[in-house]
Order: C-alpha cells, then sequence, then structure tokens
C-alpha cells in the first residue's frame, strides 16, 4: 500500500512540475520572435516538462493498475491463471456430428463449443467447414 501511494504522489508531483515547465517554456518562446532565441527555452522547459508528464502519467498508471504490495494483492481484482502451455488434445467422440442453426461448422458432439446447447442440432448432409476446436474429421 505504502509503494503505490509513493507511485501516485510521485507521479502527480512529476505531472505538475511538467505542467509549470511547458507554461514557463511556452511564456519564454511567446515573447522572441526569432527561433534561434527560441531554442534555449524550448530545450530547457518545454522538452523536460513534456518527459516529465509522461513519466508522471506512467507511474500513476502503475500506482493504479499494478498490485504492489501483498496488501494491494488483497483487493486487487481476480485474474484468472496462466492458461495451460501443454497442448490438450481435440475432443473426441462417436457420434452425429453437430451444427448450430445458421452456422457454418461441423462440430464433435462433445465439442466445447455445441456441448450442452439445446439448439445444437445433427449437421446431416450441410456442406459444412470443420471445427478448428474439434476437428471432427481428424481421427
Amino acid at each position: 500500500m505504502q509503494r503505490s501511494r509513493i507511485l501516485l504522489w510521485g507521479g502527480v508531483t512529476a505531472v505538475a512540475v511538467g505542467a509549470v515547465l511547458c507554461a514557463l517554456g511556452w511564456y519564454g518562446i511567446s515573447g522572441e520572435r526569432f527561433a534561434e532565441r527560441q531554442l534555449p527555452y524550448l530545450a530547457s522547459s518545454t522538452l523536460p516538462g513534456a518527459a516529465l508528464i509522461v513519466s508522471g502519467a506512467v507511474l500513476v498508471a502503475a500506482a493504479l493498475l499494478l498490485p504492489t504490495g501483498p496488501s494491494d494483492r488483497a483487493h486487487a481484482p481476480d485474474r484468472a491463471p496462466p492458461p495451460d502451455t501443454a497442448e490438450t488434445p481435440p475432443p473426441s467422440s462417436d457420434g452425429p456430428l453437430l451444427r448450430v442453426p445458421g452456422g457454418t461448422l461441423a462440430h464433435r458432439p462433445d465439442c466445447p463449443l455445441v456441448a450442452g446447447k439445446a439448439e445444437a442440432t445433427e449437421a446431416g448432409d450441410a456442406a459444412l467447414d470443420p471445427c478448428p476446436v474439434c476437428d471432427p474429421w481428424r481421427p
């Protein structure tokens, strides 16, 4: 919790200082007629101010989005576990191929895309493409 507060206030401070530097740079540039006299204001105020604004925004986003401590993790939204990296074999079962009304894919009966759907019907002789999940024509 303490770390996220530091990130948040550090980011807000960086954005505020960057805005002040940009304003000072603009004020200095606006008073000069020739470009060669405007460059020092650009280099010393405006560019560092813009960099501070961007870095401050990153710090604020990090403070708001990333849990940084054990107390933050307790309040963080539940996230799904990472997907299993092992390749799972396609579902296989015996039985007639299925399709959903208006669908263009043929599925095995235990395919997760049609399993438990009451509207799934037999594919029959319809010209359908194979489902990329269950691949019904693979032995």
